[in-house]
């Protein structure tokens, strides 16, 4: 089944000011955003969508405290949008609704929609760098670094479920809907990658007790780990809370910043993921911090080299 990736995650909040201004901060462009709620988007068209938690439009909440209402897949053509429709309506209820999409659950009781992707076609250039022994990929006085610089997510990437038997939900999504295993961690759970992209994954789901079944995370795809740290930055000193980052994962070998958020869930940037086709086989390590991160840098205040760095010789200790 030809499923892209998703194109919205649907969220019932409690503060819908703080989401939106959270969302817009983070750099993603409000769409007919009212107090309600209202719509999110990266640049290709991909979005978050959040309304109050009480709103009757909602898909019912899971029995958890997560947020997330609907995860909203994007297909690339109808006739897949009819398989899909088909191959689910076999055992459960298929609905379809006014705007042309479907609806259904999967074998955890995470509420998906379907839908012929919205996704606008972007053509951006990519971070370049210039390495010695490398043809240069920028030019002669052509300056790569800018505090001026324009960042805006490109692309929701990929979501984190939370769920208590991970067996189970992988089966659901390779028998049913034509993912993958492109990785897995042991003892947590698959990285899932479906059909329509290469990207190492869109879905990975980690096993936890049932309790605590919902979303660990989202994120969308910058434009490379120069604009990630740089679009972290600028959000700490905004005054969210880094929670993880930032640094560059094993599996997937994309860079991460995670940071905790209003939406009941941590909100990740990432850039540079590796793309994998049907020809690759996927590995398997045991979960360990080790396991899910390549390295790892902690945010600190700026330094400038007016004397000696924190620590050094002859300086004041570092503060703690």
């Amino acid at each position: 089944m030809n499923i892209i990736g998703p194109d919205a995650l649907v969220f019932g909040v409690d503060d819908v000011a703080a989401c939106s201004q959270y969302l817009t901060d983070y750099g993603l462009t409000p769409v007919g955003v009212t107090a309600a709620g209202g719509r999110f988007e990266a640049l290709d068209g991909t979005a978050i969508v959040i309304a109050h938690q009480d709103d009757a439009s909602l898909p019912p909440p899971l029995p958890t405290r997560t947020m997330l209402r609907k995860t909203v897949y994007g297909v690339a053509d109808s006739a897949t949008l009819g398989a899909i429709a088909e191959e689910l309506g076999k055992d459960r209820e298929v609905r379809r609704l006014p705007d042309g999409s479907i609806e259904s659950t999967d074998d955890s009781g995470f509420v998906l929609g379907f839908q012929v992707s919205v996704r606008r076609t972007i053509s951006l250039a990519a971070e370049t760098i210039n390495a010695p022994g490398a043809p240069a990929q920028r030019g002669a006085n052509v300056v790569a670094a800018s505090e001026q610089a324009v960042i805006q997510p490109r692309t929701l990437s990929h979501v984190v479920y939370f769920v208590p038997d991970t067996d189970k939900a992988e089966a659901f999504y390779i028998e049913r809907l034509g993912f993958r295993c492109t990785d897995r961690l042991g003892g947590a759970g698959p990285f899932l990658q479906p059909a329509g992209t290469l990207d190492h994954h869109t879905l990975f789901l980690i096993k936890t007790p049932p309790f605590m079944q919902g979303v660990e995370h989202f994120t969308f795809h910058l434009g490379g780990p120069s604009e990630l740290m740089q679009a972290g930055t600028r959000f700490v000193d905004k005054g969210y809370q880094s929670f993880w980052g930032p640094g560059r994962h094993k599996f997937g070998s994309n860079w991460f910043w995670y940071f905790n958020s209003p939406l009941g869930c941590h909100v990740e940037y990432d850039a540079d993921m590796d793309l994998h086709d049907a020809d690759w086989q996927p590995r398997t390590v045991p979960m360990s911090a080790d396991a899910s991160q390549l390295f790892l840098f902690q945010a600190r205040d700026k330094w400038a080299p007016s004397g000696p760095p924190p620590g050094a010789a002859g300086a004041p200790p570092a503060a703690h």
